[in-house]
């Protein structure tokens, strides 16, 4: 086979022809048989223009004049060979066994059973229906080829046989002009002509020679394969070039003439309609470049902008700038890069503003509380107030508030420095060039000076805390209006989300409706038919050629470039003062941050109060070191109390809350102001009861006065009249309510002294308690003390007294009944000042009352022990005899007559008659026992009347006494009685 070619073993060519050079993979060439391609395969498409493109098949049509394998020469009748005959076959079975090798027919075994169709009846039956189905399929899919055993046999032999070949032969890059490759496929080795050696060479030679022409045969057998594989559409193809030919060059005239024929219509219909429509392209992209370049050169005046606000102290509305431009940047001029460094210097400039609005603040607050307190403006500039703190509330600044309460501190310092600056100026008294320090000059004034002091003072804070007030209420209705912008705002946006569901809700029943093929008006009647669906069908029927933005105008907001999410909205409101101001919704502030701000606002007021209170007990303090006031009297400090009392409570009324360390501070001066009060008047209370005589004492008319005016319901000290009670004469007796008291000097003080007592209340009405106590003790005091002088009989080693008389008991009863009778009155007094919860404290006054009633008891009953024992004493001596009277009986009647005299003008008549009914029962008692032992009886006898003229004697004599004529003796009652 290879003699039949005369080219060389190898196809050389020192051309560029590609076809040489072509890949040969023989992965690709020898995969396993696939499904033969169509008859007419698609033509390739070959690039003319790159000749080394070989890895696509040429071109009938681009590539006619350009050699292809199409113009090969190949060996026909090896070609035209079928290897598939069944004569080859049979060739190759009686090659090797002999012409006689014929197929005959297999005795049957003996040992094996008769298979009939019988025994598939059944497997026949299954299988059948499968087949059926199985030929359904095959029919519904054919298959585009088959696999064939015999060709996939052939292959692997082919492949077995290409293997031989040498895989240099196969490379992509095989070219004999590389002398590596051309020394591997020749080597000259075998054909050197050293001497001995020429028989040797010309045999490798040979061989060599034999080996590339088996290489050839292997090489053609396979393409011969191949193309016995291929035959059939081989030969089609080539009966059918002429037809494809005619076929594509009519086809190239179509083409031809059809796109003659759309190069006219572009020119005619198309290519001014689309010019139109490039130039208004380009005119909308000129528009937006345009105001592109205008909002860039608004952009850029945005520091210039910024400065002159600033100039102007406008905060909020340089901050707005700022955040526009900001998201101007971020959005619309994002990548300028003319403004790359912007946002950082905006940035920088935002946090100037900042410090700029908190120095701004602090100048503010010290200007607004440092300035005159006389000015009569409540509110320092409050369009510029509101504006800061709009500032910084947008900038999230909330401790400003600190900076006001740092200014409050050092202002109420100040003001209290100012005015005793102001007050020692003004007294000629105190030297300030030797005296150096203001609180040794102030306590170098005396009380009338430091009070006026002490009152500028507190008019200045309570002018100070009213402008506090009304510059932090302007701030916190700043606070409140945000507040209330953010709740308005969060319910439109509730509404508006509601609306929109109700609208999708809408759309939704529309467009089922549309679907099903009805109309709005049939599934809904006029008056049916919701809003929603009315607005978003009117904006269905609008006209679609309709645009949002015209060409021919460029102030339409589509054209513009602002982006809608940089627009501010805002919202107007105005201050309690009647400010004005635009609310912007970009303030991120949460509602419980605006409400604890509010809070802490508030709270700030509070503490000014405190702050006044605190500096105000700092000088009371300063001024009490040296024991100033605890040195006053009654009257300087109840002044002085009420004085801070309406500071108090005008700082309470002025911020709405109590501060106590002013209330304390007064306090424990109250506290000890009553220890003094109460000491210095109870140690009068004693010295007046060690030098007492227990003697009657006139009544001047300014205590029978003062008892006038506590009957008349007023518990208060009678001012002095000195030309009235000069004139008038003192009286002998105390009137109370019509009743005649005696008493002595110490007791008419001590009315005075309890008067005191309840008149501090009325001033001091913090002190009702702790007066309560001292009261109480105070009448004890008296009580026990009294009580040891009369009836203890202390008054003979304290004064002097030789003896107490009945008439020294009758008069320190008649006091404690004085006293008694006032004790109710004080109660109610008290009462009426105390709190319901403080109402056990009146407890005392029942168990004073209780004790002045036992102390007149155990009077009265000292009273009928004195008269029991002359009884005794006397009727023990009694004998019944003449002369009638008998001494003893004068000696009783004289002392009778003696005990009623000293008595009768300081008892009461009712106390004397029960007095002398105790002392006449005592008598008949005695009587009675000294008739029993002398044996008298009531028998009409001598004996008997003699005691009879005797009691007829002593009724006689005591009912002659004043006021107990009509007094029951009862006198029968000496005798025993007869059983």
């Amino acid at each position: 086979m290879a003699s039949s070619h005369s080219s060389s073993p190898v196809p050389q060519s020192n051309s560029n022809d590609a076809f040489f050079k072509k890949e040969v993979d023989a992965t690709k060439r020898f995969h396993p048989v696939q499904s033969l391609p169509d008859v007419c395969p698609k033509e390739p498409t070959g690039n003319a223009g790159n000749p080394n493109n070989l890895h696509d098949s040429p071109s009938l049509v681009v590539d006619q004049q350009r050699w292809t394998i199409y113009h090969s020469k190949v060996n026909l009748p090896a070609a035209l060979n079928d290897p598939r005959l069944a004569k080859r076959e049979s060739d190759f079975f009686t090659k090797t066994w002999g012409v006689d090798f014929v197929d005959t027919e297999v005795t049957p075994s003996f040992y094996l059973p008769q298979i009939t169709k019988e025994h598939f009846a059944s497997y026949q039956q299954e299988i059948t229906p499968r087949e059926k189905v199985h030929e359904r399929c095959k029919n519904i899919c054919t298959p585009k080829d088959t696999f064939d055993r015999t060709l996939l046999h052939t292959h692997d032999k082919s492949r077995t046989d290409l293997e031989q070949v040498p895989k240099i032969f196969m490379k992509p890059d095989f070219a004999l002009e590389d002398s590596l490759t051309f020394n591997a496929v020749l080597p000259w080795s075998h054909f050197s002509t050293a001497g001995g050696k020429g028989n040797r060479d010309a045999a490798s030679s040979k061989l060599l020679q034999e080996k590339l022409s088996h290489y050839l045969d292997i090489v053609e057998v396979n393409i011969a394969h191949q193309i016995s594989l291929r035959s059939e559409a081989f030969f089609h193809a080539m009966t059918s070039q002429h037809e494809l030919q005619d076929y594509l060059r009519k086809t190239s005239q179509a083409v031809k003439l059809l796109r003659e024929k759309i190069s006219k219509i572009d020119k005619v219909m198309c290519e001014g309609s689309l010019r139109v429509l490039r130039l208004s392209l380009t005119r909308n992209n000129c528009i937006k470049a345009y105001n592109k370049l205008k909002l860039m050169a608004t952009v850029h005046q945005t520091q210039p902008t910024v400065q002159l606000l600033l100039s102007t102290s406008e905060y909020v509305g340089a901050l707005d700038l700022i955040a526009t431009t900001q998201e101007v940047l971020q959005q619309e001029l994002q990548g300028i890069h003319s403004f790359r460094h912007l946002g950082s210097q905006l940035c920088e400039l935002e946090k100037l503003i900042d410090k700029m609005m908190i120095a701004e603040f602090s100048t503010y607050a010290r200007n607004d509380l440092n300035r005159p307190l006389e000015d009569d403006c409540q509110i320092l500039e409050e369009e510029r107030l509101v504006s800061l703190v709009f500032g910084l509330l947008k900038q999230r600044k909330l401790n400003f508030y600190e900076i006001y309460g740092d200014e409050m501190i050092n202002t109420a310092k100040n003001i209290i420095k100012q005015c005793v600056v102001n007050t020692v100026s003004q007294i000629e008294e105190i030297d300030t060039e030797v005296v150096v320090k203001l609180a040794d000059q102030m306590r170098m004034m005396n009380f009338p000076q430091w009070f006026d002091l002490l009152k500028n003072i507190f008019s200045k804070f309570t002018i100070f805390l009213k402008r506090v007030k009304a510059t932090l209420n302007t701030i916190r209705s700043v606070v409140f209006l945000v507040l209330d912008k953010n709740q308005k705002t969060r319910d439109l946006e509730d509404t508006l989300q509601k609306n929109s569901a109700k609208e999708s809700m809408v759309d939704s029943e529309v467009a089922y409706l549309t679907h099903e093929g009805m109309f709005i008006s049939d599934a809904f009647g006029d008056g049916e038919l919701p809003a929603g669906a009315a607005d978003s069908a009117s904006q269905r029927n609008t006209s679609p050629n309709s645009e949002p933005c015209s060409s021919d105008s460029v102030s339409e907001p589509e054209c513009t470039t602002d982006s809608s999410s940089s627009k501010e909205h805002t919202s107007s409101s105005v201050t309690p003062g009647g400010v004005e101001m635009m609310i912007s919704d970009d303030m991120k502030l949460t509602d419980l941050e605006l409400v604890r701000l509010a809070n802490n606002i508030q709270e700030l007021l509070y503490n000014a109060s405190d702050i006044c209170h605190d500096r105000s007990v700092k000088f009371l303090m300063a001024r009490a070191k040296d024991g100033f006031l605890e040195k006053l009297n009654s009257n300087e400090f109840v002044t002085l109390s009420r004085l801070m009392e309406g500071f108090i409570l005008d700082t309470e009324q002025i911020c709405g809350r109590k501060s106590m360390s002013l209330r304390g501070a007064l306090q424990s001066q109250a506290n000890r102001f009553v220890n003094r009060f109460h000491e210095e008047r109870k140690t009068k209370l004693s010295l007046l009861l060690d030098n007492e005589r227990w003697k009657q004492a006139e009544v001047p008319a300014e205590f029978q006065d003062l008892v006038d005016s506590v009957s008349d319901g007023r518990i208060s000290l009678p001012e002095k009249k000195t030309t009235a009670t000069e004139e008038r004469k003192p009286a002998e007796f105390l009137i109370v309510e019509g009743q005649k008291y005696a008493t002595v000097g110490t007791v008419l003080l001590l009315i005075r002294i309890i008067l005191e007592y309840c008149q501090c209340v009325d001033n001091i009405p913090s002190i009702t308690t702790d007066m309560l106590t001292r009261l109480s003790d105070l009448l004890k005091y008296f009580n026990s003390r009294s009580c040891q002088l009369v009836l203890g009989a202390g008054a003979l080693q304290v004064v002097g007294l030789k003896t107490i008389t009945t008439k020294n008991l009758a008069l320190s009863s008649r006091c404690l009944q004085l006293i008694v009778h006032y004790i109710p009155i004080i109660r109610a007094h008290f009462e009426a000042r105390l709190q319901p919860k403080q109402f056990s404290m009146l407890r005392h006054f029942d168990h004073i009352t209780k004790d002045y009633h036992d102390h007149i008891a155990e009077i009265s009953a000292k009273l009928v022990a004195i008269m029991d024992s002359l009884f005794d004493k006397l009727l023990s001596k009694y004998e019944v005899k003449a002369p009638v009277p008998s001494a003893c009986f004068r000696n009783i009647c004289k002392q009778m007559a003696k005990m009623h005299e000293a008595i009768y003008d300081l008892l009461p008549e009712e106390q004397t008659q029960m007095l002398f009914l105790r002392i006449n029962a005592s008598y008949k008692l005695h009587l009675k026992r000294q008739l029993a032992h002398l044996n008298v009886v009531n028998d009409g006898g001598p004996l008997n009347g003699l005691v009879t003229s005797d009691v007829a004697f002593y009724t006689g004599n005591l009912q002659a006494l004043k006021g107990l004529n009509n007094l029951d003796l009862n006198m029968a009652e000496i005798w025993e009685q007869k059983r």
